[in-house]
């Protein structure tokens, strides 16, 4: 393997990265993995580099294949930890990017409570396109806008190709920088070199060489992974999420990561956190700017500067650098006032992210509510599948007033829990982005934007209420009042209860049918239970 045996006697560093040639989103993992296995020699220690997979949401969507997304956070977590089972490594260097890499890293870790540092490979710029910028939510809501015929084919075709104009995760705050920003605030990550753009080759290198340096440094004695990951961090996570007005898959990830660290954290304690918390940050798709803007203003350190300030964020907690999160942001840049606000004059007053419960969601719903309104009760129209509610928008059969239900797409139903972007984008696409809802136990892209109310809990495919609903019957969703309500009597919810029969489900083989059997409530983050067998 032309390793020197004398140097063996040193640390010996797991270098995880997530490279594929499939997506723009971790290309450069592999140049990464090198600059890491560099940093860690001149360190003293010797570099042991392995690979994982990576699911694109964004090629992904709309079809069958969405539903390995989800899927692939734990066979992504589960390839890690049985690496580090059987190598015995040191400690590690986790090398993430696209939305279920950091997760299931983070889920990783974990387990085997290695000391441990993880490197975000960096957003991707945003394209330009006659004068502004476009990322891929353009292309989406564009395709609603083409099937509709609000727009030629050629105009399709022309800001596809000017949307992702080279490598890094998806450039508006969707759920990849949300996970970033995430990672910053855990302290399991060097603060600040998240966002440096995936292009900035030589800037995120050398942040690639500290972190394998760093890994040597805590090998053999310094802090592991779940230090980083208790309560305190994890909540601290879901105050800058819902600052920065970051994506519902980030509760999602956090209730999971809890989970694997042995952490009591519910859905209700992580949505109270994502609704008083003051949004400071403009970032798309709720806001302005891309994360290559965040960045710019002064990134994630001056964002925990100004939560620490304000008191949303506890300053205590560590970091792998050795400082406190407070210390390792006390001179980072003020916020700047377009991209960044200031907690006392915030862009907005509080957070997006809602938990809501009621007589459809027993065990919880999730909404982010970017903008606009805030209660709508109107007829559901009701789906047994994204495609078909998809086709049904694109045919111009989708009236405003309405709430869509798209059910058995929960984690079981789908199975996979597939984000329902096709959907959100046409409806907004379609012009119908102010009036139409939607409630369904699938999930969201981090892009997705109006009045989506995901994460229903129990999912249908489990008995769940979202599974009783019938087309004409009415539904309210109220944010403030935190409620989702099928508006029934309790004597005909109970008869419909009694004559539901399941329907026949999509076959799943292999990995699917494993990750039905075992899987468990969205409102617990969708981790295997074995206890489920």
């Amino acid at each position: 393997m032309g390793i020197d045996p004398a140097r063996l006697d040193g640390p010996i560093v797991g270098v995880a990265s997530a490279w594929t040639a499939t997506m723009p989103c971790n290309l450069n993992h592999l140049e990464l993995a090198g600059r890491v296995a560099d940093g860690v020699a001149a360190a003293g220690g010797v570099a042991l580099a392995f690979n994982t997979i990576a699911v694109s949401d964004n090629q992904s969507q709309a079809t069958p294949g969405m539903r390995a997304s989800l899927i692939s956070r734990e066979v992504i977590a589960d390839s890690i930890e049985l690496m580090v089972r059987a190598h015995d490594f040191d400690a590690l260097v986790c090398i993430v990017g696209c939305d279920k890499t950091a997760p299931a890293a983070l889920m990783a870790l974990a387990r085997v409570d290695k000391p441990a540092v993880v490197v975000y490979s960096g957003p991707m710029r945003a394209g330009r396109l006659r004068g502004r910028e476009v990322t891929i939510q353009d292309v989406w809501e564009a395709v609603g806008a083409e099937e509709r015929g609000l727009i030629p084919r050629a105009e399709l075709d022309e800001l596809e190709r000017h949307a992702c104009p080279g490598a890094g995760t998806c450039a508006g705050h969707f759920t990849a920088n949300t996970m970033a920003v995430a990672l910053d605030c855990l302290g399991l990550a060097s603060i600040g070199d998240g966002l440096v753009p995936a292009d900035e080759l030589e800037v995120k290198g050398a942040a690639a060489e500290r972190a394998g340096a760093l890994a040597v440094g805590l090998a053999g004695g310094g802090p592991t992974a779940r230090r980083f990951l208790d309560r305190r961090a994890l909540l601290n996570a879901m105050a800058a999420i819902a600052a920065t007005g970051g994506s519902t898959n980030g509760i999602l990830h956090l209730l999971a990561i809890a989970r694997e660290a042995g952490v009591p954290l519910t859905l209700d304690e992580l949505a109270d956190v994502g609704t008083r918390t003051p949004v400071i940050a403009s970032l798309a798709p709720s806001g302005r700017f891309m994360a290559e803007d965040l960045h710019r203003a002064g990134g994630t350190p001056a964002l925990i500067r100004e939560l620490v300030r304000g008191g949303y964020l506890d300053g205590s907690a560590p970091t792998v650098g050795g400082t406190t999160l407070d210390e390792a942001t006390r001179d980072a840049a003020a916020p700047d006032g377009e991209v960044l606000f200031t907690v006392d004059e915030p862009f907005k007053p509080t957070g997006a992210l809602h938990a809501l419960r009621g007589n459809l969601a027993p065990d919880g719903s999730l909404v982010k509510l970017a903008a606009g309104r805030r209660f709508q009760q109107g007829p559901a129209r009701v789906f047994d599948s994204e495609e078909a509610c998809t086709d049904a928008v694109r045919a111009g059969a989708v009236r405003a007033g309405d709430v869509l239900v798209v059910r058995y797409e929960g984690p079981a139903g789908g199975p996979g829990m597939r984000e329902m972007l096709s959907v959100t984008a046409s409806v907004v696409g379609a012009g119908l982005g102010e009036s139409v809802a939607l409630v369904t136990d699938g999930r969201f892209s981090g892009a997705t934007r109006g009045l989506m109310v995901g994460h229903v809990a129990p999912e249908a495919a489990r008995g769940g209420p979202l599974a009783l609903v019938r087309d004409g019957d009415t539904i309210t969703i109220d944010i403030d009042a935190k409620r989702l309500t099928l508006e029934l009597g309790d004597d005909e919810l109970a008869q419909r209860v009694a004559a539901w029969q399941p329907p026949p489900l999509s076959d799943a083989g292999g990995v699917f049918a494993r990750y039905r059997a075992l899987v468990g409530s969205a409102s617990e983050g969708a981790v295997l239970l074995p206890d489920r067998v």
